[in-house]
């Protein structure tokens, strides 16, 4: 297959407002050692991407500093050692940056079949969710079939998502979100009661619904603004997960009692300092559990916008806003 010399990617010649990504062009990345060569055909657009265009989210030192987490796309090169891949195969994969491109290398480890009948748009609204859930709620949480869970931000691409896993695995499910229309597309979705932060308390609505008992794990993305309600959410043994900290990462007088009275775990993680076997050991549960129920139809992404390559301005203002239901997704081909 030949290959073109260059290629289009974003380029990030500051850190700022999202009007300072631009359309470059550069030569293709060369796929390493265990590496796939994507020609890119969608990628997803994530708040990772958001906090790394802000500064606050820096590439790991080997790793491509183009935006972007997610891909979908055709394979058209193979690394040495690569095995179970061949040119021509759609994938869509967790990448360690350099979605935003025309072409991304891709470790094999982190690469995923498209679920049946998916084209790329769809498949890559699923990478960066479905391994930042998976990991969180289910492996780090222990999240099982008869619990229940809290999901904040339940409209949100990890939201949706999460709602989904959730219960298509036999958890009750709650959610917050901020307005009535969003609550309404957690509750289609599969949340039990959905929350509306601006007009509710949710520690309060949580221990009206469960009778005192609280819930068995919350994934949170709020950090310090609900750390303190959510101690107070959870049930005896519960887990608390943080992903992010939309709601800053400092607590100040927050009771701590809950932790030793009811024997509670605090958690969290980020998705790209994990090794690449931790990577590839959440590729291959999502593979056995998950992608079986994405080719059946039994759960699918949420998708909100999809946008055309150029408007990568358009793409962050939009995740900034918070407006968006679902996934925002980038079309390259």
């Amino acid at each position: 297959m030949s290959l073109p010399k260059d290629m289009r990617y974003i380029d990030l010649p500051q850190f700022g407002a999202p009007e300072v990504m631009v359309v470059a062009r550069g030569p293709l990345p060369q796929p390493r050692e265990g590496e796939l060569l994507v020609r890119v055909e969608a990628a997803g657009v994530n708040r990772p991407d958001v906090a790394q265009r802000q500064g606050s989210y820096p590439p790991p030192k080997d790793a491509s500093p183009v935006l972007g987490l997610e891909i979908a796309g055709e394979v058209v090169g193979l690394g040495a050692g690569v095995t179970g891949f061949a040119i021509g195969d759609k994938v869509c994969g967790l990448t360690n940056g350099g979605a935003y491109a025309d072409y991304c290398v891709l470790p094999a480890g982190q690469a995923l079949r498209f679920p049946k009948g998916y084209d790329a748009v769809r498949a890559a609204a699923l990478p960066e969710t479905f391994f930042t859930v998976w990991a969180n709620l289910f492996q780090m949480a222990g999240l099982m079939e008869g619990e229940s869970v809290l999901i904040h931000g339940g409209t949100s691409g990890i939201g949706t998502t999460a709602i989904q896993l959730a219960r298509a695995f036999g958890a009750t499910v709650y959610a917050t979100a901020g307005s009535p229309e969003k609550c309404q597309a957690c509750e289609k979705l599969g949340a039990k009661r959905a929350i509306n932060y601006r007009t509710e308390d949710f520690a309060a609505v949580i221990r009206e619904e469960t009778d005192g008992r609280g819930v068995d794990a919350i994934l949170d993305m709020i950090g310090a603004a609900y750390l303190e309600r959510n101690l107070a959410s959870l049930a005896k043994d519960g887990c608390l997960s943080i992903i992010a900290f939309l709601g800053g990462n400092m607590a100040e007088k927050v009771n701590l009692a809950p932790i030793m009275v009811k024997r509670l775990t605090v958690t969290g993680s980020t998705m790209r300092p994990r090794t690449a076997e931790e990577k590839r050991g959440i590729r291959d549960e999502l593979l056995s559990q998950v992608w079986p129920l994405l080719d059946a139809g039994d759960l699918a992404p949420v998708m909100h916008s999809v946008l055309p390559f150029e408007a990568v301005v358009e793409a962050h203002r939009l995740m900034e806003s918070s407006e968006h239901i679902g996934k925002i997704v980038l079309k390259l081909a």
